[in-house]
């Protein structure tokens, strides 16, 4: 499990250096997009011969934290393209779409994502970029749980969240619960 965590956390750290600059021609002319391609940074680059191959016997169960702070509302806030990318890298090897299960909890400041076009465009004038990404996310079956507890600090109105997200009374009880049920943690957010 720790070098499982430690790959994770490469990968995190890696991702967000990425996410932060353009994308070089070397990278940009070897990326795929084995599902999801709303995003430059969701596709992948093929590994030849890479250890750990998908595992028939396994479902991938991933509970993805999803928080930190809008830092430009007119794009899809980072951590839902890098659920998007860990989906197409389970796919990229060879991983059937049934047998992958991701939830993202998402909490913090990034509860104002997940709310609807309206209300969005309420406070930030400009529609809501994320909405895309957890659409398409949704389509490939990923579940999406809002902390009912950022959600009543930030004074986010239920009815505002949009339909693709369920309110979960927290996000700590949602993690524990899913750790019950066999998910792995997962932190793309890295703040």
């Amino acid at each position: 499990m720790k070098n499982l965590l430690f790959f994770f956390s490469f990968l995190l750290i890696s991702n967000l250096g990425m996410a932060q600059m353009t994308m070089p021609a070397h990278i940009k002319e070897k990326m795929t997009y084995p599902v999801l391609d709303f995003a430059p940074w969701v596709g992948v680059v093929p590994i030849s011969n890479a250890v750990m191959p998908y595992d028939p016997s396994l479902t991938y169960k991933i509970a993805i934290d999803v928080y930190g702070s809008l830092k430009d509302s007119t794009k899809i806030h980072e951590p839902f393209t890098e659920i998007a990318r860990t989906y197409n890298l389970f796919i990229a090897n060879g991983v059937p779409a049934d047998k992958i299960k991701i939830a993202a909890v998402i909490h913090g400041g990034l509860s104002k994502a997940v709310v609807n076009n309206e209300a969005y465009r309420k406070k930030y004038g400009v529609d809501n970029p994320t909405l895309l990404a957890l659409q398409e996310l949704k389509k490939v079956g990923v579940e999406f749980y809002l902390c009912g507890q950022s959600m009543s600090f930030l004074q986010i109105l239920q009815e505002d969240v949009t339909p693709e997200v369920k309110v979960a009374l927290s996000a700590k009880t949602t993690f524990v619960a899913l750790d019950q049920m066999g998910y792995s943690f997962l932190d793309v957010s890295g703040n």
